[in-house]
């Protein structure tokens, strides 16, 4: 959106510890080893604060503990044991390349001169096409937290904002599934006694498989692909979201169980 380009502030709180009814615990000691975390889980969990709209400050912290920033949503994202800033992100981060960027990654300019000033961190939630000029972003900004296309690397200060990865990211699935559906830690292809079920992973931001095409082109046989101004490919998209979400609809489900990211029952009910 052309609105989006003149960008407000977003100044941000120092480094601090996890906020909440049973008070604020101890900072982790220094050289603490990050906690183990998917990329699902990292998308995941941003996604909560979107669906909140959890509004922006640099004081106030949620109900899970984390202050409402974007170095703050990022440490709830990346279930992170305090509240870190944009000076201390890449410190439990490696820096990786563009090339290298995966869901779950982030894109963080520090301005060390002046942290205030234009300091701020995004979540990358993948490309939005091949040309890898555009990707998805979760991030906290002003007024709340949102998911938007956005231009690499970002608004303004592009150049300055460089991609890092979490240090304790795992390729491991996570356990939540669409449609409100649990699925366990490494669930295969025919989990749940569903046939053909590839696993949640296989499945948005990033996503770039023969499943993905596999799902579109059912989508599309059940009438359901009306959001596709081509074929269905292999990489994931807002069209395959959007599909997948108004089948589910369509079983008469509604809030998180159509959230349009396929779990075992909508693969069951798709292809049966």
């Amino acid at each position: 959106p052309a609105a989006a380009a003149d960008e407000p502030g977003t100044p941000q709180g120092p480094r601090a510890p996890l906020h909440g009814a049973a008070g604020r615990p101890a900072a982790p000691p220094a050289g603490a080893q990050p906690a183990a975390v998917t990329r699902t889980e990292i998308i995941d969990r941003a996604k909560t604060w979107v669906a909140a709209k959890v509004p922006y400050s640099m004081t106030a912290y949620w109900s899970d503990g984390y202050r409402q920033d974007c170095s703050g949503f990022v440490s709830m994202a990346w279930k992170l044991p305090a509240n870190e800033w944009t000076g201390s992100l890449a410190t439990v981060a490696d820096r990786i390349t563009k090339e290298e960027l995966a869901p779950g990654d982030i894109l963080l300019f520090h301005n060390a001169s002046d942290p205030q000033e234009g300091s701020h961190v995004v979540i990358f939630g993948g490309w939005t096409d091949g040309t890898h000029t555009a990707y998805t972003a979760y991030e906290q900004t002003p007024p709340h937290t949102r998911r938007l296309d956005t231009p690499y690397a970002y608004w303004n200060n592009s150049a300055k904002y460089l991609p890092y990865r979490y240090k304790g990211v795992t390729a491991g699935k996570a356990s939540t599934a669409g449609a409100g559906e649990t699925v366990p830690e490494a669930a295969g292809p025919a989990s749940h006694g569903v046939a053909g079920y590839p696993g949640r992973a296989m499945f948005g931001p990033g996503a770039d498989n023969p499943y993905v095409t596999r799902l579109g082109r059912q989508l599309v046989r059940k009438g359901f692909g009306t959001h596709y101004t081509k074929g269905p490919g292999p990489r994931w998209g807002e069209a395959d979201r959007r599909g997948v979400q108004a089948f589910q609809r369509a079983q008469g489900w509604r809030g998180g169980a159509a959230d349009g990211h396929p779990g075992p029952e909508t693969w069951r009910r798709l292809f049966s």
